[in-house]
């Protein structure tokens, strides 16, 4: 087992974690996540493996079990705000075939390593309302709520029922 910065080969491994990610959300929100689709395509994923600022990491025990989107971002010299660099965990996914193994953990503290050793003062991520158990893990691992994102919707979207098979 090992945990790394992803490359090509990764690709077509993430996309399919990317699915079932995508699925979680379009379960809990289908009114705002379509199903059956990623948040990047494979061209995408290609031109962000040289984005230093925005690092993924995988978990690879011969296949890739899991991954961690990030993006490292500083404020400096803002009338309001104090200087600050802060990791921000943009996905992160363990397969769902592999959970209840610490893969999870394992790719959690491997991060907080990689941001405390590029100087972050920080880590941030946001989770779904009603994914208790990325809430609950994230709690287990730590963090505290920094705020809260609110919303009323005004207006409903028909979404059809979706059968779903994982």
């Amino acid at each position: 087992m090992m945990i790394r910065r992803a490359n090509e080969g990764d690709i077509k491994r993430i996309i399919e974690l990317l699915h079932q990610v995508n699925m979680v959300h379009h379960v809990l929100r289908p009114d705002l996540f379509k199903p059956y689709t990623t948040k990047y395509s494979e061209q995408e994923l290609a031109s962000l493996l040289d984005d230093e600022s925005k690092p993924i990491f995988v978990y690879d025990d011969g296949t890739v079990l899991g991954y961690a989107f990030c993006q490292v971002s500083e404020i400096r010299d803002n009338q309001l705000l104090e200087d600050i660099k802060t990791l921000y965990i943009d996905d992160i996914c363990v397969d769902e075939n592999a959970r209840g193994k610490h893969i999870g953990k394992s790719l959690y503290e491997y991060v907080r390593n990689y941001a405390e050793s590029i100087g972050c003062n920080n880590i941030t991520l946001n989770v779904w309302e009603g994914n208790d158990a990325a809430y609950r893990f994230y709690k287990n691992m730590g963090m505290q709520v920094q705020k809260t994102t609110m919303e009323i919707i005004l207006k409903k979207i028909d979404v059809l029922e979706t059968e779903i098979s994982l």
